[in-house]
C-alpha cells in the first residue's frame, strides 16, 4: 500500500536512504535492491515494530510518540538539526504551532545595521529573502542581479557559482535551511512558492531537497571571490531577532582587524544608507 503523501514519511525514508548499515554498525548480509537501510533494520535499531515503522513510512500513520521519535533519530544517527526537524513533524515538538508571517523590521535594528561600519551585515526572513542590508553587505553581493533572496542568489543567479568559493557546501547549507524552515512552517505560503520554483529551475536543488538535508544557519566561515576585491575568507555569525515575529535573522560577515579579509572588505564598494525592503516580497 503506497499510502498518502507524509512530509514525516518522506523525511524517514530519505534519510533511511543516506545511512549505510556500516554506518550504524550492522553488518552488511546478501544482495540490496536500494541503498541504505531496510526498513525492517531502522525498526529494530529504534526498538519499533516493523510493521509500524512502515507505516510511518507510508503515510498510515503520522503521530509517533516523542520517545519513539528520539528513537528513530538515534537509529539513523541524525545530528541536532536534523531531528529538531523529525521532532517537528511528527508534531512533537515544544510549542509546535502554524507560521505568523511578518517580517517588519524594528526601528533599533535597523540602527544597528547602520553602527556596522567594518562587517557586511544584514536581515533575513525564514524564507531567506534579504529585508535590509547595510553597505558592505551591498557591497559584497554586489555581483549578483539583485540582492533579494538568498536562496535565487545561490541556485538560480549565474554569479553564484562564481561568488561562493566553496559553492556546493553554500548550495547544501541553503537547501537544508530550507527544508528545516518548511518542516517548521508547512503553511507558509511563501515558503513553497519559493521551493516549486527551486525544485523547478535547477536541478541541483531538487536533488539537494530529495536528500532532506536538514541545516541551521548559526556560525562559520564563508569563502567568496568579488570582482573588485578578490578573495574573501570572512567568519559569519546568525543571530535571532527575538523582538519580531516572523524568524528573523540577523547574518553579519566580518574580519579579524589587520587580516586579508578586513583589507578585502576595505576594497568593496559601499552605498549610502543601509537598503531595506518596501511592500511584499519580489516574485521569483
Amino acid at each position: 500500500m503506497a499510502g498518502t503523501h507524509s512530509p514525516l514519511g518522506e523525511f524517514l525514508r530519505a534519510r533511511r536512504a543516506g545511512t549505510s548499515p556500516q554506518d550504524v554498525g550492522m553488518t552488511s548480509h546478501g544482495v540490496r535492491r536500494v541503498p541504505g537501510l531496510r526498513r525492517e533494520e531502522v525498526a529494530v535499531l529504534a526498538g519499533v515494530n516493523a510493521d509500524y515503522y512502515t507505516r510511518l513510512e507510508q503515510g498510515r500513520e503520522r503521530n509517533p510518540s516523542a520517545q519513539l521519535t528520539e528513537a528513530l533519530g538515534r537509529a539513523l544517527r541524525l545530528d541536532t538539526d536534523a531531528l529538531a526537524h523529525l521532532h517537528r513533524l511528527a508534531g512533537t515538538a515544544p510549542g509546535n504551532r502554524r507560521a505568523q508571517a511578518a517580517d517588519a523590521l524594528p526601528p533599533g535594528l535597523r540602527h544597528l545595521l547602520e553602527g556596522q561600519r567594518d562587517a557586511a551585515a544584514f536581515v533575513i526572513n525564514r524564507a531567506l529573502d534579504v529585508l535590509a542590508a547595510n553597505s558592505l553587505a551591498q557591497g559584497l553581493h554586489a555581483p549578483f542581479e539583485r540582492m533579494d533572496n538568498l536562496a535565487r542568489m545561490v541556485f538560480l543567479d549565474p554569479a553564484g557559482p562564481r561568488f561562493y568559493t566553496r559553492w556546493a557546501a553554500t548550495a547544501e547549507a541553503t537547501a537544508g535551511h530550507l527544508r528545516r524552515a518548511v518542516g517548521t512552517h508547512p503553511h507558509d505560503g511563501r515558503l513553497r512558492e519559493l521551493v516549486d520554483v527551486l525544485r523547478g529551475r535547477s536541478t541541483d536543488f531538487d536533488r539537494l531537497w530529495n536528500r532532506h538535508v536538514i541545516r541551521g544557519k548559526t556560525q562559520g566561515t564563508k569563502e567568496f571571490r568579488h570582482p573588485h576585491a578578490g578573495a574573501l575568507s570572512l567568519t559569519y555569525l546568525a543571530f535571532d531577532v527575538r523582538a519580531a515575529p516572523g524568524d528573523l535573522q540577523l547574518v553579519v560577515y566580518q574580519a579579524a582587524p589587520g587580516s586579508p579579509g578586513a583589507r578585502a572588505l576595505a576594497l568593496l564598494p559601499r552605498a549610502g544608507a543601509p537598503a531595506e525592503r518596501s511592500g511584499p516580497p519580489a516574485p521569483f
